[in-house]
C-alpha cells in the first residue's frame, strides 16, 4: 500500500505486501535442503570435469595453431595505411 501526497504527488509512506511462506512444514523444507545440496554436488563435479579436460584441449588448440602459424609462410611486417600514400 502506498500513501501519496496528492500536493505534491510524492509517496509518504509505504506498506509492503506480506511474505508468503515457502514451504508449509519442516519435512518439505528439509527434502527441498536436500534437493538443492545434490544439485549443488552435481554442478561440482560438472566443473571438476571440466577442469581435468581443460588442460588437453588447450594443448590440442595449441598444437593446431602452431601447425597453422607454421603453413602460412610469414610476410613480414604489415602494411600501414600511411604506408600505401
Amino acid at each position: 500500500m502506498l500513501r501519496i501526497d496528492p500536493v505534491t504527488q510524492s509517496v509518504i509512506a509505504h506498506t509492503p505486501a506480506p511474505r508468503k511462506r515457502m514451504f508449509e512444514d519442516l519435512q518439505t523444507a528439509a527434502s527441498a535442503m536436500r534437493e538443492q545440496d545434490s544439485r549443488r554436488d552435481s554442478i561440482f563435479q560438472q566443473s571438476l570435469d571440466a577442469q581435468k579436460n581443460q588442460a588437453d584441449i588447450f594443448d590440442k588448440k595449441f598444437a593446431e595453431a602452431l601447425r597453422k602459424a607454421k603453413e602460412t609462410p610469414d610476410t613480414g611486417k604489415p602494411l600501414r595505411e600511411f604506408d600505401l600514400d
